[in-house]
């Protein structure tokens, strides 16, 4: 793509966040967009086929920034618990200004067939980036796990993840305090509960554990 062509579909992204954040997903047209963004209707949909494509770039550069967010804790910090609140808290700081935004568009990704679900198709980009991340925490902690255990365990704290997202979206605590207090509360027994789970007599309940969650995936 040429930079020009970069250029507009840059600018067709920023516009479309701005208008998502202002006036929500539902309200927020295509032939809006272009509008802000200073093309023709067609040309946004030459870059972006649909508000939903629109919505994956978002969850695109979300990642990117989360990822970015991150360093400082997973490159001196080597306790668990802290690394697991860290890459969290950095997670709810980033989505900090969609709060409002946030809402509307849970209601579409709650739907089991949305391409906007964080379990669809589409979304895979994001989602593995997303659990790739949280095996940085497990790989770069003092911790005891067996590598052939960390990409389900990364899984299990992105799915912890989601559900702390899912708290913060209903959190209307000034500042959103009520979502980092659960964080700060939470991690540290999510780390506890997997340094336990590879203590001699625990291991194969834990792989137990682990293969009815391989049973359980849905396709």
């Amino acid at each position: 793509m040429s930079t020009r062509g970069e250029q507009t579909r840059a600018a067709i992204a920023e516009a479309a966040l701005r208008l998502f954040r202002e006036y929500g997903y539902e309200a927020t047209t295509m032939r809006v967009i272009a509008g802000e963004a200073g093309v023709a209707t067609g040309n946004a949909y030459y870059y972006y086929g649909s508000k939903e494509e629109l919505i994956q770039e978002f969850y695109a550069r979300n990642q990117a920034e989360h990822a970015a967010a991150c360093r400082p804790v997973l490159d001196k910090e080597t306790r668990l618990g802290p690394r697991i609140a860290g890459v969290v808290r950095a997670l709810i700081d980033v989505l900090a200004p969609y709060h409002g935004f946030a809402a509307q568009l849970y209601r579409h990704a709650a739907e089991p067939a949305s391409p906007l679900s964080p379990f669809s198709a589409e979304s895979s980009p994001a989602r593995t980036a997303a659990i790739g991340l949280f095996g940085e925490v497990i790989g770069g902690a003092r911790v005891r796990v067996p590598a052939s255990a960390r990409g389900k365990l990364a899984e299990l704290l992105w799915l912890y993840s989601l559900g702390i997202v899912l708290y913060w979206v209903h959190d209307a605590s000034p500042g959103c305090r009520a979502t980092y207090r659960l964080i700060d509360s939470t991690a540290p027994i999510a780390a506890r509960l997997i340094r336990l789970a590879w203590v001699p007599g625990l291991r194969s309940m834990t792989r137990q554990l682990l293969a009815v969650m391989d049973d359980a995936r849905l396709p």
